[in-house]
């Protein structure tokens, strides 16, 4: 009875953990897709837009992991990854229309001060909350919230790409750097859906 107890209260304490750190994460990419629009936009940068509609996907599989932490059952987190990967391929999919529009008609990204210092400071953050949702997942056995945590993992990587290909188009008039950064964002949202896909079945 006891170690029962006792095992009630490590899941209880660990659904709390993922809790904040879904929350966290939704709360930072609510704000990241306010800044990006308004980044991407001004810049004309095709990385750019696309990272905010990653962070619009990790809004929604964020609110897909908190809605399966409150109710764990099998039927569930198979819907909740099936989410997850379709958002993927759906960003997947716009992500080569644009970066292919970019690329063939040769646009040039403006600089971007707000784009640079979020995407900089988001590689930390995502990159922190990736681990901390990782262990959590792991220890509560959760392979949504395992999942969630890789998608945030690549939103660090996405953030670090899409740094890089602004640095470049800035600093060195690599002007195709940033729509190739966008296409770096397709072929993780891909790998990532294909991933989920497997695992769910």
């Amino acid at each position: 009875m006891l170690r029962e107890t006792a095992n009630s209260a490590a899941v209880a304490r660990l659904r709390r953990r993922g809790f904040i750190l879904e929350g966290i994460t939704l709360g930072w990419n609510v704000v990241g897709v306010a800044v990006l629009a308004v980044a991407s936009i001004t810049a004309g940068s095709v990385a750019l837009g696309g990272f905010g509609l990653d962070s619009l996907i990790e809004i929604g599989a964020s609110t897909v992991v908190i809605w399966e932490l409150s109710g764990a059952g099998e039927r569930r987190q198979r819907f909740a990854l099936r989410l997850i990967a379709g958002a993927f391929l759906a960003l997947a999919l716009y992500l080569v229309i644009q970066s292919g529009l970019a690329l063939a008609a040769g646009h040039h990204a403006e600089p971007s001060p707000a784009g640079i210092i979020w995407t900089a400071v988001t590689a930390v953050v995502m990159f922190a909350l990736a681990a901390g949702k990782g262990a959590t997942g792991k220890a509560l056995g959760n392979p949504v919230l395992i999942a969630e945590g890789r998608v945030t993992f690549i939103d660090g990587l996405l953030a670090a790409a899409v740094l890089t290909g602004i640095l470049l188009d800035s600093l060195a008039g690599w002007w195709w750097a940033d729509p190739l950064a966008g296409l770096v964002i397709v072929y993780y949202a891909v790998r990532e859906a294909l991933e989920i896909t497997r695992h769910r079945h």
